[in-house]
């Protein structure tokens, strides 16, 4: 069974619900369709009446034929403004600057009826659903925008990343079939502050994700003094800082390391021969958003592996963003692992 399978196996046998705001999308249609077809779980579509018939008509499907609900986000939802207008106000207020954006009730209206996301977003914050998935139309900025204007970040959590699960054709050497790479998407150059969040993030996405107990390795060009320079003191800052969160969680984490030095026990045991990690890391932490996503890409293109994501972490709730030229098979995917994540959150 590939990851992606295994993720869906595991997602279907929740019962969950997952918001969809982009309603004018054929592909988010026949997504919406596939979930109540193969009993994934039970999707919301958001969109006015005309552009969801003028989607389903385009998909040649139907949501009201499988039961699906629809919301026209336009026509307004007063518990949601509401709630939207007590949020914001709230953050805002906590902010000492001269610049809060304290809004009133017409604000959190218009806000709420003209940009689906945030709409969809509340919904997920109120409980009405278990997460959102949308981003075949949006941009990550605004996906961003929205999660964090309805969401916010987990306790103990100030940034919000991204990662991707590599599901690896061939096992690494220490038996690893499936990976996660953070941060490839959201954060361009993280501080050594924001590595922690991230590490903390992925670690956990991939405990959600795969079932499998997190082995986290912070990468940098050195790998425990071998080299120097700013670049690998700011890794090496973040792996102190790191060090006392993930003793409380109770995950295995070392740094700075190689990758050949993460990935290799030969390797790992000769460069790190007291370290916790020493070639058998499963979770890998880049030091900047280049090096991720190249990483990533690498690992997909010339590696065969498959990368699943990016996958939104850090959130108070579950949310994620798609590729805007994904297919509605992955769509499909990303309810999955938006199911999932919505266990611990």
């Amino acid at each position: 069974m590939t990851a992606i399978e295994s993720i869906i196996a595991k997602a279907s046998a929740l019962n969950g619900t997952v918001v969809l705001p982009e309603g004018m999308d054929a592909r988010v249609i026949t997504a919406a369709c596939a979930c109540v077809d193969r009993k994934i779980c039970t999707p919301v579509v958001l969109g006015t009446p005309e552009e969801i018939a003028i989607a389903e008509a385009s998909a040649g499907l139907s949501l009201a034929a499988r039961g699906i609900k629809t919301i026209d986000y336009t026509q307004g939802d007063a518990e949601l403004e509401a709630a939207y207008l007590e949020a914001w106000n709230a953050k805002e207020s906590r902010k000492p600057t001269e610049k809060q954006k304290i809004i009133d009730l017409a604000a959190a209206e218009k806000t709420l009826r003209t940009k689906r996301i945030y709409f969809g977003g509340m919904m997920v914050k109120l409980g009405r659903v278990n997460g959102l998935v949308a981003g075949s139309i949006a941009s990550t900025g605004d996906m961003l925008r929205a999660a964090f204007h309805t969401l916010g970040t987990q306790k103990g959590v100030k940034t919000a990343s991204s990662c991707f699960i590599m599901d690896l054709k061939t096992p690494t050497p220490s038996g690893d079939s499936v990976l996660a790479f953070g941060d490839c998407a959201v954060i361009p150059n993280p501080t050594a502050e924001q590595l922690v969040d991230i590490g903390l993030a992925t670690a956990q996405t991939y405990r959600d994700l795969t079932g499998n107990e997190p082995r986290v390795a912070y990468l940098s060009f050195s790998t425990k003094g071998s080299a120097a320079g700013d670049l690998v003191e700011k890794v090496q800052k973040a792996v102190e800082l790191a060090k006392p969160r993930f003793a409380e969680a109770g995950i295995k984490m070392d740094g700075e390391l190689q990758f050949d030095a993460a990935i290799a026990p030969s390797v790992g045991q000769l460069k790190n021969p007291n370290g916790e990690i020493q070639g058998n890391a499963n979770v890998f932490i880049f030091p900047d958003l280049q090096a991720g996503n190249i990483g990533y890409k690498i690992a997909q293109r010339i590696g065969g592996a498959t990368a699943i994501g990016p996958n939104l972490q850090g959130l108070a709730k579950a949310m994620n963003d798609l590729s805007r030229g994904c297919s509605a098979e992955d769509i499909v995917g990303t309810i999955c692992v938006t199911l999932l994540q919505s266990q611990t959150k």
